[in-house]
């Protein structure tokens, strides 16, 4: 499958680029990236070619593969869709629901594969706990908690604009989410406070009747960092395995997946419907902080 890069930062570069220059299945032919000179420095390292139109890309590849922030990543995910192309998506999908909603329906009416990289839903160990949870059944909820610190001045992500914006919520939720929605089902109602340093606090109410919180930050005292979540049911608590998969064997993974739910037009359980689904569950946290209130989805 020829890929083409969309993006030049450190994500874009030393996980989706490397793991694709590496693949088997997958051949890397091109980037593109909203600075010229990134965009040939990439182009370079990778021994591709440096484009300076992003449809031109497009155009030529059969699958892009987007490592930009949401808003940019769902203009472009539409157009890519739209001409019809394979979607290797970042989380989160977007930052609107209005904007999920343009990639599903280009998605949708042109038929074809799409992946949303949950970090660790590509994990070996994490998808055989969520497999086996979801048999074991019995769960009442789950807490998740992602204490991240990355706006220290060595960090990859310290000039990161949008995650300055949109917080944790809306970087580190995404993963949180991907796992608590794999055991406990459909979210049907959220629930959010903010709290001290960049910390947002989420209820989620399952259709089932399972309830999940997350507290998640970007800005932890580097004393709190780490990540952790518990499920817990009639059989008791269980934590989610730690994992020693790096991000780009994970990202390999997901690049083997898209081909193969390319090749048997199969819908991924990670795909833009449930980057959509992951979408509104953060849109409603930000609208149930700024009202007071809680959001029926």
């Amino acid at each position: 499958m020829r890929f083409g890069l969309l993006g030049t930062g450190y994500w874009a570069v030393e996980t989706q680029g490397t793991a694709l220059a590496d693949h088997p299945e997958a051949e890397l032919v091109g980037v593109w990236g909203r600075d010229p000179e990134k965009t040939r420095a990439v182009a370079d390292r990778f021994g591709i070619t440096a484009y300076d139109d992003p449809d031109a890309l497009i155009a030529d590849v059969d699958a892009v593969s987007i490592a930009l922030p949401p808003d940019v990543q769902a203009e472009l995910a539409t157009r890519a869709a739209s001409a019809g192309r394979h979607l290797l998506l970042d989380k989160p999908l977007s930052l609107t629901i209005a904007a999920a909603d343009q990639v599903v329906a280009a998605v949708e009416k042109n038929d074809v594969a799409s992946v949303v990289f949950f970090t660790s839903r590509f994990q070996q160990p994490v998808e055989e706990f969520i497999r086996e949870a979801v048999t074991t059944g019995g769960w009442q909820g789950a807490r998740a908690e992602r204490f991240a610190s990355i706006y220290g001045d060595n960090g990859p992500y310290a000039d990161s604009a949008w995650r300055k914006e949109a917080g944790g919520l809306w970087d580190v939720g995404p993963h949180a989410l991907a796992v608590l929605l794999g055991v406990l089902g459909m979210p049907i109602s959220v629930t959010a406070l903010s709290g001290p340093n960049g910390t947002t606090h989420v209820l989620v109410k399952h259709m089932l009747g399972a309830v999940s919180s997350l507290t998640l930050t970007l800005e932890a005292p580097p004393a709190l960092t780490g990540t952790s979540t518990v499920f817990h049911g009639t059989e008791g608590a269980v934590l989610v395995p730690e994992h020693e998969t790096t991000s780009v064997e994970a990202f390999g993974s997901a690049i083997s997946q898209l081909v193969q739910a390319a090749r048997h037009r199969a819908p991924h359980p990670c795909g833009v419907h449930f980057g959509r689904l992951i979408v509104a569950v953060l849109e409603a946290a930000e609208t149930s902080i700024k009202e007071g209130r809680t959001v029926t989805l």
